[in-house]
């Protein structure tokens, strides 16, 4: 790849290293976060909620922007808002306002993360040199979810937690200056399609109405109208979303992209990770805080040497296994690892937490797993898609991986507030984790079988 490429590789895959950065480095702030606003749990976990679900819904939409309107110019827009509303996250004294900059954050990585995967694949165009500048892409997007513990619990000690925020704004300032110089231009489409954004607006609502219901399903009892009509909403704005995109001229996206099954195995098995990863970062900072009885400091410099791992991995053991498996081969590869991580933490739960086989479990999760998940199920994702689609297909992915990981950790606290264990970790919890990894193994299982099932009818055939 020669100097140009490499820059806008690099450029591409910082915008989507920070705002997966941010999906994690909040978790062990909330102890000091909940103590100057006055805020029980159940409060603050919306600033991880809101952040996910905007992101997630309004992810087809910067897609579908991307490709309409051009990467470049919705990237430099995405790192734009992203910086704005870090800078006002960061500088904010009341819990409310933090949320509305929190949910702004995600709507701005919403527009960042399929344009920045658009410009590489378009930049990229053959196919071997597209799938390892990808597996590069997809890594710094891991390894920003993967090391946002670790800087979250430094930073929320020695500075303080406005700074998880603060941090953003200088790297994102020097990316948008020379994004601006050194991302090639877009080009032109010849006509110019509406972006069906009614679509993506009750969308949002429909699943923040979701998240809200499934949050909330604990206190039926005392507010059942509420709980109960939020989950009522939720599916009747969702169905309003599914018939609009069957019948408007210009819909969100066409539904006829899921003919592809490489796509839709994807998305499924990006659902099973984002409730996975995400409720893993949740899950980790108790068990190493609460359970264990370690500072916020001391839990994040435990988990510094996984972001090392990580970035080792896919630098030097990736290129390798993705020329040696096929997407969907790799994908099951890495949720063996994932398997093997939550086996692990729940066998430390019986075992009285030994330090050793809590980070044995975090080391197979946070510093090997993910990073092949992640690369696996994007290359998956757009395998077999046309590449005027490639920043929609993108979207979609994340998408799913964002929904998981909004009512994954809702369906986790709620299942911790149903379930109370002695521990704020408890066996219930791991156990979930350990089924999204069995679904998703079983998942891709299935597909790989049926791939092998269609090439043998075509050799007969032949």
């Amino acid at each position: 790849m020669d100097t140009r490429k490499n820059l806008i590789l690099i450029l591409a895959s910082v915008g989507t290293f920070v705002e997966a950065l941010d999906i994690a480095i909040i978790n062990l702030t909330i102890p000091s976060i909940q103590e100057q606003f006055h805020i029980g749990a159940g409060t603050v976990q919306w600033l991880q909620t809101l952040y996910v679900l905007f992101f997630g819904g309004f992810l087809i939409i910067g897609g579908k922007l991307s490709d309409q309107i051009g990467r470049k110019k919705i990237f430099l827009l995405g790192a734009l808002i992203f910086m704005l509303t870090s800078l006002g996250a960061g500088l904010s004294e009341s819990f409310n306002m933090l949320a509305i900059f929190r949910a702004l954050q995600g709507l701005g990585a919403a527009f960042v993360m399929p344009a920045a995967l658009s410009i590489v694949t378009n930049t990229f165009r053959e196919e071997q040199e597209r799938n390892r500048a990808i597996g590069i892409f997809s890594s710094f997007a891991a390894i920003g979810s993967g090391s946002g513990l670790s800087v979250g619990g430094i930073i929320s000690t020695y500075l303080s937690w406005h700074w998880v925020f603060l941090i953003n704004v200088p790297i994102l300032l020097i990316t948008l200056i020379l994004s601006y110089y050194y991302l090639p231009t877009d080009e032109k489409n010849g006509k110019a399609q509406k972006t069906d954004v009614i679509s993506g607006i009750l969308m949002v609502v429909g699943l923040l109405s979701l998240t809200y219901g499934t949050h909330e399903l604990v206190h039926i009892k005392e507010q059942p109208f509420l709980v109960i009509g939020s989950l009522v909403v939720a599916v009747l704005l969702l169905v309003m979303v599914f018939l609009r995109l069957k019948t408007v001229a210009e819909p969100l996206f066409d539904l006829k992209l899921f003919r592809h099954g490489s796509l839709v195995v994807s998305n499924a098995a990006f659902f099973a990770l984002g409730a996975f990863f995400i409720g893993f970062l949740f899950l980790i900072s108790l068990m190493l805080q609460k359970d264990m009885g370690y500072s916020a400091a001391s839990a994040g410099l435990m988990l510094v040497p996984f972001s090392v791992l990580s970035a080792l991995t896919a630098k030097f053991i990736l290129p390798h296994i993705s020329k040696r498996l096929s997407s969907s081969q790799m994908g099951v590869l890495g949720w063996s690892f994932m398997l093997a991580g939550g086996v692990l933490l729940l066998i430390s739960v019986f075992t009285g937490h030994p330090l050793t086989v809590v980070l044995l479990g975090a080391a197979c999760i946070s510093g090997i797993g993910m990073t092949f998940c992640f690369t696996a199920l994007s290359v998956m994702g757009i395998q077999d898609v046309e590449p005027s689609n490639y920043g929609l297909a993108s979207s979609l992915s994340s998408t799913s991986y964002f929904l998981g990981a909004g009512i994954g950790l809702s369906f986790m606290t709620l299942m911790s507030q149903v379930f109370p264990s002695e521990f704020a970790v408890g066996s219930l919890n791991l156990i979930v984790l350990i089924s999204y990894a069995l679904l998703a193994l079983g998942m891709l299982f299935y597909f790989i079988l049926k791939s092998l099932k269609v090439k043998q009818a075509e050799v007969a055939v032949s």
